[in-house]
């Protein structure tokens, strides 16, 4: 075998071993980040849909609140197939659209 050859083929491979690592870190990150089921926003949606129905927002904002009960609820559903990004995402939305229902219901009420 010629002795570039083998020269060539020796940086290939301190090359490819330099890669590795960077590229195994990458993988670990993005798995951690979608891996983990999304507990807190799970239960951050449970308690602004709580609070919304206190506040009233049943009455004074029912559109808002069934929207935010139907985003948990698929949320629910997507953590039950393990899809926790997606369900991280419907989680997060249902809090929100619950807040704002909560806020919606305590305009109504002052007035």
């Amino acid at each position: 075998m010629p002795e570039h050859t083998l020269r060539h083929t020796g940086f290939q491979s301190r090359f490819t071993k330099l890669w590795r690592v960077p590229l195994v870190l990458l993988v670990l990150v993005l798995g951690m980040s979608c891996g983990s089921a999304p507990v807190q926003e799970m239960s951050e949606a449970r308690q602004a849909i709580d609070a919304a129905r206190i506040a009233g927002a049943e009455r004074h904002a029912a559109e808002q609140y069934h929207k935010a009960q139907e985003l948990l609820k698929t949320a629910e559903q997507l953590l039950n197939e393990r899809h926790f990004g997606k369900a991280r995402r419907r989680a997060a939305a249902a809090r929100d659209e619950a807040v704002r229902a909560r806020e919606a219901a305590q305009r109504a009420e002052a007035q």
